[in-house]
C-alpha cells in the first residue's frame, strides 16, 4: 500500500481506476504486479493508517540529517554560516490552505467539487529544506494561532525561528525567550513600542533596543531589538530577541529573514509540483495520508537536489528542484536501456546539461558584500 500511494503521487496518477489499471500490468516501486477489485483499492485509500506514512518519514529523516551533515562541498549562503555559529537550529514556521477538493476516488463522485481540505502549518529546516514538523487543521480558515501550542512544545533552546506576521503574539514572544530561543518577524505597522537606546545608526540601517508593548489586556512588555533597513526608497523593519548585535548583526538579520521565502518555495514544490493542490478525498484520514506521502516524497527530492549541488560543488540555490524531478523519467529510460546506474552521476554529466539542472543565471544588479559587522557605520 506504501508503494501505491507514493506512485500516486510520484507519477501524477489521475485516479484510483488508472492506479488499479497500472496495479495490475506493471511493478509498483518495490511492489510487484497483482490485481485487486477498484472498489478494494479505493476503499483502502480512505482506511489505510496515515500515522504509517508520518512514521516512516519520521525515520527516513534521520538518515537524510546525517547524510546532509556530511556533505561538505556546496556552500552555505554566508548570513546562515554566519548565525549557524550561534543557534544549533534555524527554523522556518508558516501556515498554507490546502486547496479544492479533488475527486480523484470513485468512492467520492457525489461529493460536491470546490471544498477546502482544511490547513497546515509547516516547520522547515532554513538549512537542510526538510520538514521538521507538520500539523494539520481541519478548518481551512484556522488562524495560525491555533498552531502555537504545539509550535512551543516542539521548540528546544538555541533555537532561532523565521516568522511570518500571521504568528504575531506577545504571549508566544514571551514564551519562546523564556524557552532560551530566539525569533525574527517583521514589524507590524500598528505596533506600540519605546525606544530604549540606539546601537548603530547610518544612511541605510537604524539598530534599536525597545520595550514592545503597553502591558493592554494582559500582554507582557518585551524587551527586544528592531533593526531598520533602507531599500530603495523605503524601509523595512526586522523584530527580534537577540539583543547582542554580535550574534546577529543587522544586515545578518535582514539577510536570514529574506530567506524565509524557502518555505513558499516548499509549500509550491508540495502543491504544483508533486500535486497537493488536490487532494484524494475529504476525510481527515485520507488527506493526511496523502499529505505525509508528498512530504515523504518532497523529502527525497531535497536530499537528491542537494547531492546534486554538492557534487557540482555549487550552492542549492542554482539547483532547479523542478527539473531534478523531471529528470527522473529521463533517468529512469536510460536505466532501462543499460545507459546510466547512478542517478546523481547521470543528472551532473556533461552531457546532460540540456536537462537544465542547473538554473540559468539572469542578469542582476551586483550586490554589495554582506556587511557582518556588528554596529555598521
Amino acid at each position: 500500500m506504501l508503494a501505491a500511494v507514493l506512485t500516486l503521487v510520484w507519477r501524477q496518477v489521475p485516479s484510483a481506476r488508472e492506479l488499479n489499471r497500472m496495479l495490475a500490468r506493471e511493478n509498483l516501486l518495490w511492489a510487484k504486479a497483482t490485481s485487486v477489485s477498484q472498489q478494494a483499492l479505493s476503499q483502502r485509500l480512505l482506511t489505510f493508517p496515515a500515522s504509517m506514512f508520518e512514521r516512516v518519514l519520521s525515520e527516513l529523516l534521520v538518515t537524510l540529517n546525517q547524510r546532509w551533515y556530511q556533505r561538505k562541498k556546496r556552500p552555505l549562503p554566508l548570513s546562515v554560516a554566519y548565525a549557524n555559529q550561534h543557534f544549533e537550529r534555524i527554523w522556518i514556521v508558516d501556515a498554507s490552505t490546502l486547496e479544492a477538493l479533488f475527486r480523484k476516488l470513485k468512492s467520492l463522485e457525489s461529493e460536491t467539487l470546490g471544498k477546502l481540505g482544511g490547513r497546515i502549518c509547516a516547520v522547515v529546516d532554513l538549512k537542510t529544506r526538510y520538514p521538521v514538523q507538520t500539523w494539520f487543521h481541519e478548518r481551512p480558515y484556522a488562524h495560525e494561532s491555533n498552531f502555537v501550542p504545539q509550535l512551543l512544545e516542539l521548540i528546544a533552546s538555541k533555537t532561532l525561528l523565521l516568522l511570518d506576521r500571521g504568528f504575531w503574539n506577545y504571549s508566544l514572544f514571551e514564551q519562546l525567550i523564556l524557552a532560551q530561543s530566539d525569533f525574527i518577524t517583521r514589524l507590524k505597522t500598528n505596533a506600540q513600542y519605546e525606544s530604549v537606546s540606539i546601537l548603530s545608526q547610518s544612511r541605510t540601517h537604524r539598530d534599536t533596543l525597545i520595550r514592545l508593548g503597553t502591558g493592554y489586556q494582559g500582554n507582557p512588555i518585551l524587551d527586544l531589538r528592531l533593526v531598520e533597513i533602507r531599500h530603495g526608497n523605503g524601509w523595512y523593519r526586522y523584530l527580534t530577541s537577540v539583543l547582542e548585535a554580535d550574534i546577529l548583526p543587522p544586515y545578518v538579520i535582514a539577510d536570514v529573514y529574506s530567506r524565509r521565502w524557502r518555505i513558499e518555495e516548499s509549500f509550491l514544490l508540495l502543491k504544483r509540483l508533486l500535486g497537493l493542490s488536490y487532494l484524494w478525498t475529504g476525510s481527515v484520514n485520507g488527506i493526511k495520508l496523502q499529505l505525509w506521502a508528498t512530504w515523504l516524497l518532497y523529502a527525497v527530492l531535497i536530499d537528491l537536489s542537494d547531492q546534486v549541488a554538492d557534487e557540482l560543488t555549487l550552492p542549492f540555490d542554482s539547483i532547479s528542484v523542478e527539473m531534478v524531478f523531471r529528470g527522473l523519467y529521463h533517468f529512469t529510460q536510460a536505466f532501462n536501456q543499460g545507459f546510466a546506474t547512478d542517478i546523481v552521476v547521470y543528472l551532473t554529466a556533461p552531457e546532460n546539461r540540456d536537462l537544465s539542472i542547473v538554473k540559468r543565471l539572469r542578469p542582476k544588479r551586483a550586490k554589495p558584500p554582506l556587511d557582518l559587522s556588528p554596529f555598521p557605520s
